[in-house]
């Protein structure tokens, strides 16, 4: 029935085809949204009644819509076997009318309320609302769509788990995808928890599309919603996070999002940090599955930021624990080899350059205090238009963690003593390094001032 949680299993769903009506059947029961607050509402609503001889007065409604109401208002899910049966493309077409045409709050959560009866353990019963598309292009799509406008959170909410049956059932990629995406884009920032659950679960059945998880890629705001509410959640329950980590697992099937996920989001050490606290086997096995992805799909974009994750090192860990899914310890196995691979090609360099890249500087690594280290690779802060360089003078401006900032002032004092480009000086200037290096010496954390005044010492010693 519609009332359990999301419960679909990560196999290789980057091909997922619905292309007959019994795989569209399939999907359709696998697009499972639920939530307490969502069968709580739905019960509250189903014993309020609404004033429909009212309506029917001031012609809100017509004589036979009304007695088609009347016919099926107050029946037990059993009682409506009978009706559906043989009547359910008429309350398919009336139901669609009446989402299309009314706009009282109370009368629209009551439609809404019989469309859930209706198709309650009974998925086929969506391509009854298709078909209702001979008798209006606007249906069945267009009547939910009208009601994301309304001012309710029940509507809201049960008009878009409508909106994701209808998608998920229909072989058809004419709909206004991106639009969709923007509402749910709005409802990941919600403040009332249950609103942002719901609407992760709908990700989670609409990402099942492949063409879909590049829209929602490219949809403004979107993918840094749902990586807020990960990074939001880190305390939270288990299906939570799996729910989470499903949907971006899902987006990872697209090569583009694959390639620029992790340095639009940092999305890495997050993922790393969830297997390491997580106790269920569910949500390690997606997040592995999520690294394999990203080792697959853009290696050269994401192995090294992994190292630098330490990543390899849990990798091994998790190798040694007992798991129940085979799938799982191969994905493990997998990107431990992998890891362990790129480990041995990379340079010290390129994984220094991985913890500038991502911010992810710590005193730990022995690149920092390496006197061979800044002698081979001073003048390679200077390739690329000093982009290594600028990287380091953008900590110094945007990061807020003293120990960043703290090395990243070492680090530039270091290429300031090693570096043999007579324009290394101007470099410094242009970018912007030395400036905020000479503000950071009276900055409030005693290494931060400590590490900025060395690096001031050394600059004005190279230019003597």
């Amino acid at each position: 029935m519609l009332s359990a949680v999301t419960v679909i299993e990560p196999k290789d769903a980057s091909n997922v085809s619905t292309c007959t009506r019994d795989d569209l059947i399939e999907q359709v029961k696998l697009t499972i949204i639920s939530h307490p607050y969502l069968d709580d509402t739905l019960n509250s609503i189903r014993q309020e009644p609404v004033p429909w001889e009212d309506y029917k007065q001031v012609g809100l409604i017509s004589e036979n819509e009304m007695a088609m109401i009347k016919y099926v208002e107050n029946k037990s899910i059993k009682e409506l076997e009978p009706i559906m049966a043989e009547h359910g493309q008429y309350y398919a077409l009336l139901y669609l009318e009446l989402m299309q045409k009314l706009a009282r709050v109370d009368a629209l959560q009551k439609v809404l309320v019989f469309i859930h009866d209706m198709l309650n353990e009974h998925e086929e019963r969506i391509f009854l609302f298709h078909k209702a598309n001979k008798n209006n292009s606007e249906f069945p799509f267009g009547p939910f769509y009208k009601a994301l406008g309304i001012n309710d959170e029940f509507i809201g909410i049960q008009s878009s788990k409508l909106l994701t049956l209808l998608i998920c059932s229909t072989p058809h990629r004419e709909i206004d995808i991106q639009a969709f995406f923007r509402w749910v884009t709005f409802q990941l920032q919600s403040r009332h928890q249950h609103v942002v659950d719901l609407h992760v679960q709908i990700l989670d059945a609409l990402f099942h599309i492949p063409e879909y998880r590049r829209v929602f890629w490219e949809t403004s705001h979107a993918i840094d919603a749902l990586i807020h509410v990960l990074k939001a959640n880190t305390q939270s329950d288990p299906q939570k996070i799996y729910e989470l980590t499903f949907a971006i697992w899902l987006l990872t099937f697209d090569p583009h999002v694959a390639k620029h996920l992790n340095k639009k989001c940092n999305l890495i050490p997050l993922l790393v940090d969830h297997a390491k606290t997580s106790v269920k086997e569910k949500v390690v096995r997606v997040i592995m599955a999520t690294f394999k992805n990203l080792i697959e799909k853009a290696p050269a974009q994401n192995m090294s930021a992994m190292l630098v994750a330490k990543l390899l090192p849990l990798t091994e860990h998790l190798a040694t624990r007992k798991w129940t899914d085979q799938e799982m310890m191969e994905d493990i196995e997998f990107v431990k080899n992998e890891l362990q691979q790129s480990f041995q090609r990379l340079g010290t360099f390129e994984v220094y350059a991985s913890r500038v890249e991502t911010g992810m500087l710590q005193w730990e690594s022995p690149s920092h205090a390496s006197e061979t280290f800044w002698k081979q690779n001073a003048n390679r802060f200077n390739e690329k238009d000093q982009h290594l360089l600028r990287l380091l003078a953008r900590l110094l401006s945007r990061s807020s963690d003293p120990v960043v900032m703290a090395i990243a002032c070492h680090d530039i004092g270091q290429y300031i003593k090693y570096s043999t480009d007579p324009n290394s000086k101007s470099y410094l200037q242009s970018i912007g390094a030395k400036q905020r290096i000479m503000e950071l010496m009276t900055h409030q954390d005693s290494e931060v001032k400590y590490q900025a005044l060395c690096a001031t010492q050394k600059y004005f010693a190279m230019t003597t």
